[in-house]
């Protein structure tokens, strides 16, 4: 009884091998693992011929963000139009560091370039166009340990390489995100507007987006509004701390009996870990079944409900659900929704199960107190001083 109770789940975890499908007339291909994530993500750069269209929230200074930075500048120099944009306050790359891409001939942005009021608005977004017909988004950054494996605490993250019509949706959003950021003063009332407006859909296929709105993002509205109908809900993600409105219809859904949700058992941020936990005592009355992923940091965002699929870089906090701005895909596809659970199945093998015992256990009146502090942290006192500070709404 002991071994088994103090058995780390997951020890021998690997990172499932990448799979492709088409669904609702695109193709898209999954990279789960960081060496071939990293690998899809350079074959992207160096085949594009024409143009690459580059965001990402944290990109590093170090061996693969040197080789990334590397990797541009080479295809600056056979004559691709590179464009660069990142986000200041989650970017350590410097302008030195990045001075070679520019006298390449490519183009280096930065979102929230000076410290103003709407400096806390962060660009969360991480995508690359090639050619404007094949791109590749999800939730991973330029920086090792997104890249690296579970065994050394690498973030567990997800990219997807789509290649169809939905690519059309990417080239008319990244054009806005340009424009707003290389003005020199970026208007964040202009920006909650085209927010709260734009969508790209098609017959199954739906571009969404997040940003600062008075009330949830469209990406969050349409989930929302899916929980209200919603029989059936799995999800795999890193943070998770959403607001009650939102937790009582994931509770409604549980009650049926077909509710899964992996949480992080790892993080860079602890007070992240603690305010899902807050929530847990709720969601485990309302019979969902909950797991913290254990071999390494969680940074996958990947929601299956029903036959709809999210995907992209929005967690399920108050941050990506209001202010920061997200991009996320939502497909439409009963096959890849299987498909997907099937792969949050794979890394239920791996986490550790939350049993209402478990959490019981855990829920010490000093326990309690941590995860409420980190609740006010991560769900009140950041989102609350972000909207007042940026947005005046």
């Amino acid at each position: 009884m002991g071994d088994i109770e103090t058995a780390s789940p997951g020890a021998d975890f690997t990172d499932p091998e990448p799979f492709e499908m088409d669904a609702a007339g695109q193709h898209l291909a999954f990279y789960p693992g960081g060496e071939a994530r990293r690998k899809a993500l350079f074959d992207l750069v160096a085949g594009a011929r024409k143009s690459l269209d580059v965001c990402f929230y944290i990109f590093a200074e170090d061996t693969v963000s040197t080789q990334f930075r590397d990797a541009l500048v080479a295809a600056a120099r056979r004559g691709v139009r590179v464009t660069l944009i990142v986000d200041r306050f989650g970017a350590d790359a410097t302008d030195a560091f990045l001075q070679p891409l520019v006298e390449a001939g490519g183009e280096f942005l930065c979102f929230s370039a000076k410290w103003t009021r709407r400096y806390l608005i962060r660009n969360h977004q991480k995508m690359v166009i090639a050619d404007g017909s094949k791109a590749m988004f999800g939730g991973f950054n330029i920086a090792d340990d997104y890249f690296a494996p579970p065994a050394e605490n690498g973030w567990n993250d997800l990219g997807i390489v789509i290649e169809g019509s939905a690519v059309e949706g990417l080239n008319d959003w990244y054009s806005k995100l340009r424009q707003w950021t290389e003005r020199e003063e970026q208007h964040a009332r202009e920006i909650a507007r085209t927010v709260r407006d734009w969508e790209w859909k098609q017959a199954r296929t739906t571009w969404l987006v997040g940003g600062p709105t008075r009330g949830l993002s469209s990406w969050a509205r349409c989930v929302s509004d899916d929980l209200v109908s919603g029989d059936r809900l799995d999800m795999f993600m890193a943070y998770f701390s959403p607001p009650r409105k939102l937790l009582r219809r994931m509770g409604r859904i549980a009650q049926k009996g077909a509710t899964r949700l992996v949480m992080a058992g790892k993080s860079d941020n602890g007070a992240t870990i603690g305010a899902s936990r807050s929530l847990y005592g709720y969601l485990l009355s309302k019979r969902a079944q909950i797991w913290e992923f254990a071999p390494c940091k969680l940074h996958t965002k990947l929601i299956v409900l029903d036959d709809s699929v999210y995907l992209g870089s929005a967690n399920f906090d108050m941050r990506s659900l209001y202010i920061n701005l997200e991009l996320v895909l939502k497909v439409d596809d009963a096959a890849l929704a299987d498909r997907m659970r099937d792969f949050i199945s794979w890394h239920i093998e791996a986490s550790e199960r939350i049993s209402i015992p478990l959490h019981k256990q855990r829920a010490t009146v000093w326990n309690r107190i941590r995860w409420n502090l980190s609740w006010l942290l991560v769900s009140v006192i950041d989102y609350t001083v972000t909207r007042r500070l940026n947005l005046g709404i």
